[in-house]
């Protein structure tokens, strides 16, 4: 199973910092993200001048999704310098809602830290026994 250095080298070679159309960039960001069945799913950011655009964490995770997991064992995005950047909010929840077990990913930070959703995410409004069951049950399972 890939370490935290192979998702890094993964997140940081989809960047590719370009500009497609006057009002949209992409690739200043990319992210690397590690399913429960061991596979690697990457990604890059679309920035548009409407704000219509998405990060490289939520472009990985659709292609995940795409392929049919949903189980997020380990994520990290990078920017074009290979600097590791922490997941915005809107990550941190996309993150925690697409599988109850994603409560226990590992977010890989700058400095050589990581930090689960759940500690990235404290008195989260969902945060109630049902979906701490979920996620102990997908855990196990």
């Amino acid at each position: 199973m890939a370490d935290d250095a192979e998702l890094i080298k993964r997140a940081h070679g989809v960047t590719h910092d370009r500009q497609l159309s006057p009002s949209a960039e992409a690739g200043g960001v990319g992210a690397a993200l590690l399913t429960g069945n061991g596979k690697i799913y990457t990604g890059v950011c679309i920035d548009t001048a409407c704000s219509m655009g998405y990060c490289a964490e939520h472009n990985a995770i659709g292609t995940m999704i795409t392929e049919g997991e949903s189980k997020i064992i380990a994520i990290v995005a990078v920017d074009d310098e290979g600097r590791i950047l922490p997941p915005c909010g809107r990550c941190r929840e996309f993150i925690y809602q697409i599988d109850p077990y994603n409560s226990n990913t590992r977010v890989i930070l700058p400095g050589g830290r990581v930090k689960s959703i759940s500690e990235l995410l404290p008195e989260h409004w969902r945060e109630d026994k049902t979906a701490r069951e979920l996620a102990e049950n997908s855990s196990k399972g």
